[in-house]
């Protein structure tokens, strides 16, 4: 609110995204002080060995999630920046707060509160392990051994499980309907639904045609309009009035002065109407009337410029909106065209076989001179403009699909191909449906850009922080695991890949490599100490890999919920964000430990366990 940004749908989105990398860094911090506070009974020492274990995972997973956001910026999409922007500082926050808030709101708590509080470990009143004897703690402690039994497996299971989601991958179709981000029995469908069914289409999409503006040629002006000027006086001599035609020798005589004084054919027959107007008004008689002749030359001349007022062209036009109405896509569409053919059909009584273009530009143009006496003058410049050289195509599409308004884009580029326009026109398409469509556009290829930034950054950050480019790539194997599965089985239940999908991907990248930070780091660490890889596992598969495991299923669950809302993307949301935790959490526990098992020798080359360093020492 402060920073005066709009609250739009991409920002209502936004504490959605934070919440659960927040929670994060909460339940790494309870869960591992819950584990420990039993073995000391001093929530300050227990607090400070929480954060003095968990303060570089934390801070390496909210800087990998925080860059995974931050590389929205890079989208050409404002409100997709804005959202990238703000999580990311949000990410930001909510680690400064677990650090710091948690442990002094622990300090402050009073000492009751911590009576029979953390798990019992063995030993302890005799009464067994508590932490060990859940069903959790059971499960992980068999998860362990069974990783580096077959570990081989495991990774030839991640192997084929990427190639079936390449497979997936390949069949997303992307596409986006904002009506349908509403549930199918909602109204707003119904109505969508009924209005579509029964009407021209309630999805608005314009094109526009304008006539191509050629280098103006002086000479080539001058040389055309004396002709134009030869044959009205030749056909006035003809008619019997040859007084009629005296005039236009001495205007001919104007023509070449003027044209190679001004820039266009516009400006040259606006200034020799000028021209004609005073020379007109300042003549009597027979002479006035001849005037008046070379004033209706140069009225037709004007005319050639007046490209849809051209029968051929109009005719064309008509045959496109006649194209596109076969492919079943536009509902209706509306045209200059259709303003004529059915001005023309009334002039002859309404007869069926009279709607058409007529066949000259005079007749067109009193079809439009009808038009405008029995309307608004001012409602034919809806369609074209005043100089009628550009105009608009009103297409009614019944879906707002936008892989319907692509497939019209290119109906209407295969008409101009194979049936070229008589007139040069360019074209160009406007209104909301287009805008979907750029919009959708812009969103995927900027989603893929950053991810793709993301993920280079995300991997530079794994390289730093484990000091290892071979750790780094390990790091790197759920995340990867992750994006292709989750958006493999986008594609393979055929869900659309839209914007909650779309922007889902830099959550699937920073939620992904969290768990695998949290898990390398404290298995560096425990197979330093220990000395031995499957030594290291039984340790791993307990604290460590039940914190994974909390986290992973709270928070998983706790996006259910979302399943019920009222509209669609925060039911994709809520799906796919459990998804993205649980294929994370498991591809963390399962593929990591599979991998370091084959891959031991070389991760570790080099390490030595803290009591071959202590022997070396006292030797």
């Amino acid at each position: 609110i402060v920073a005066g940004q709009p609250i739009h749908i991409m920002s209502s989105m936004i504490p959605i995204f934070i919440m659960p990398i927040a929670v994060l860094d909460s339940v790494h911090v309870l869960s591992e002080f819950f584990d420990r506070y039993r073995a000391t009974g001093d929530r300050v020492a227990t607090t400070k060995t929480v954060i003095d274990e968990l303060f570089m995972p934390m801070l390496y997973t909210s800087l990998t999630s925080a860059a995974g956001f931050a590389s929205l910026a890079l989208t050409p999409i404002p409100p997709v920046q804005v959202f990238g922007l703000f999580v990311a500082f949000g990410i930001l926050v909510a680690w400064v707060l677990t650090i710091t808030f948690i442990p002094a709101y622990i300090a402050f708590l009073p000492a009751r509160t911590f009576e029979n509080f953390g798990a019992v470990h063995g030993g302890e009143h005799g009464q067994g392990d508590a932490a060990a004897g859940s069903a959790l703690s059971r499960w992980l402690r068999r998860l362990g051994p069974f990783t580096m039994r077959h570990s081989k497996a495991i990774l030839a299971a991640s192997a084929a499980a990427v190639v079936v989601a390449g497979y997936g991958i390949s069949r997303i179709e992307i596409n986006d309907n904002p009506v349908k981000w509403f549930a199918a029995g909602h109204e707003i469908r119904v109505a969508d639904r009924v209005l579509n069914e029964h009407f021209g289409g309630t999805y608005m999409a314009y094109l526009a045609f304008i006539a191509a503006d050629g280098d103006y040629d002086a000479a080539s002006f001058t040389a055309g309009l004396e002709q134009r000027l030869q044959r009205k006086k030749s056909a006035l001599a003809a008619e019997g009035v040859p007084e009629l035609g005296v005039a236009f020798d001495a205007f001919a005589a104007e023509v070449r002065p003027v044209a190679t004084t001004v820039s266009s054919a516009e400006a040259a027959l606006d200034r020799l109407d000028r021209l004609v107007e005073q020379r007109s008004a300042a003549s009597e008689g027979d002479l006035a009337e001849s005037w008046d002749e070379v004033a209706s030359a140069l009225a037709a001349e004007r005319q050639r410029g007046e490209v849809f007022k051209d029968p051929a062209v109009l005719r064309w036009l008509a045959g496109l909106q006649a194209e596109l109405k076969r492919g079943g896509l536009v509902g209706k569409s509306s045209s200059i065209a259709d303003v004529v053919q059915t001005v023309h059909r009334e002039l002859f009584l309404g007869k069926d076989e009279e709607y058409r273009v007529p066949d000259t530009s005079a007749a067109v143009a009193q079809c439009l001179l009808t038009y405008q006496s029995s309307h608004r003058p001012d409602d034919l410049w809806h369609f074209v403009t005043p100089d009628y050289r550009e105009t608009s195509l009103w297409l009614q599409l019944t879906s707002g699909d936008n892989r319907d308004m692509v497939a019209v884009h290119d109906a209407v580029e295969g008409y101009i191909a194979a049936t070229p326009p008589p007139a040069a026109l360019q074209h160009e398409w406007f209104g909301l449906t287009h805008i979907n469509v750029i919009w959708q556009g812009r969103m995927v290829t900027g989603m893929l850009e950053s991810l793709a930034g993301a993920f280079a950054v995300v991997l530079l950050l794994m390289v730093v922080l484990f000091r290892s480019l071979l750790w780094g790539l390990l790091a790197m194997l759920p995340l990867t695991l992750t994006i292709a599965v989750v958006y493999g089985a986008v594609g393979l239940v055929g869900k659309p890949y839209d914007m909650p999908v779309a922007v889902l991907s830099s959550l699937a990248l920073g939620l992904a490599v969290d768990f695998a930070i949290h898990l390398l780091a404290r298995a560096r660490r425990v197979r330093q100490r220990t000395g031995s890889w499957p030594a290291a596992v039984a340790e791993l598969f307990d604290e460590p890999a039940r914190a994974i495991a909390r986290n992973g299923i709270v928070i998983a669950v706790g996006f259910l919920p979302l399943l019920f809302a009222p509209l669609v993307p925060y039911q994709t949301v809520g799906f796919l964000l459990a998804a993205i935790l649980a294929v994370s959490g498991v591809a963390t526990l399962l593929l990591l430990p599979a991998a370091i098992t084959l891959g031991e020798r070389w991760l570790f080359r080099g390490a030595r366990s803290a009591a071959t360093k202590i022997e070396e020492k006292n030797r």
